[in-house]
């Protein structure tokens, strides 16, 4: 009983477990960062330039919402940060669209979106766990949460992406929702739908398995 009791106490036998747990939660949270990193990175080469303004149609934001809503903020922020970096280095992450170097995305006419993203990842990932906690399953389906949280988040992004085109074209605000929000309104709301699903199923998942 005392040698059980002196080996649960003894810090050279408590250490290697303590620095082991650690490595392993540091090698997954950096894994999930790069995986998510890359999903946005695969959504932003998957893009559409569009003749009447210089932000392309891209499915970056969708892979945003999704990593907002599976991830914690924490996790969220930092992957999109990574996402950031890894674009502003040279790294093939940004849209094709328009066809300038890495770190010229961020002052750019995108700049303003990208920008946005980690806040806004952060901001969906927060808003989903309060609305879990304070309103519960029994109120609002986890579907109606997520679907609120990407919506809250994916008008920051718009609004962020519209003020930065607005600061650098210095164009009138009536020119700028016409070239940086309202074309983008139809395929955000399908983006909410689609991702909100996505969540909403995942979550059904993890609590049936």
């Amino acid at each position: 009983m005392n040698q059980e009791f002196s080996t649960q106490l003894n810090p050279a036998l408590i250490l290697p477990d303590v620095r082991a747990s650690r490595t392993s939660a540091g090698l997954r949270f950096t894994g999930i960062v790069l995986a998510g990193s890359a999903l946005v990175a695969i959504g932003a080469h998957l893009a559409l330039p569009l003749y009447f303004t210089p932000v392309p149609l891209s499915m970056a934001p969708f892979a945003v919402l999704v990593v907002g809503l599976l991830l914690s903020p924490r996790l969220a922020a930092s992957t999109l940060a990574a996402y950031l970096i890894e674009g502003a280095m040279g790294l093939p992450v940004f849209s094709p669209s328009p066809a300038i170097p890495g770190y010229a995305h961020l002052i750019g006419p995108t700049g303003g979106y990208l920008l946005s993203y980690p806040l806004a990842a952060a901001l969906i990932a927060w808003l989903l766990g309060r609305s879990r906690q304070s309103i519960g399953p029994k109120f609002l389906s986890g579907f109606a949460r997520a679907v609120f949280s990407a919506t809250l988040g994916s008008l920051v992004i718009l609004a962020s992406g519209a003020t930065w085109l607005a600061v650098l074209t210095h164009a009138t605000g009536q020119s700028i929702v016409n070239l940086a929000v309202l074309p983008f309104l139809p395929g955000d709301a399908l983006k909410i739908v689609a991702a909100a699903a996505l969540s909403a199923g995942w979550t059904r998942h993890r609590r049936s398995a």
